[in-house]
């Protein structure tokens, strides 16, 4: 399992963010309100896996930008 690294999530999502065409400044909000969520809600597990991270992601992207949400979901997956 790999260690949480949060700063490559942010890199990724804001590479996303642009590539669905989400201005910076907003991408940025979202980003930062997903994550603090993200943290919230994982913060009484013992274990992370990541794809209780990557639910846990989506859930909170879906607030703010669907389409965001499901590149992210789907990152790595799409051809």
């Amino acid at each position: 399992m790999k260690e949480f690294n949060e700063s490559e999530i942010i890199k990724d999502l804001k590479i996303d963010a642009r590539g669905v065409g989400i201005p910076e400044g907003a991408a940025e909000i979202f980003i930062n309100r997903t994550m603090k969520e993200a943290k919230k809600t994982l913060k009484n597990k013992s274990i992370i896996t990541e794809t209780d991270l990557k639910r846990v992601i989506v859930k909170e992207l879906k607030k703010y930008h669907k389409d965001l949400a499901y590149v992210y979901q789907n990152r790595d997956t799409i051809v």
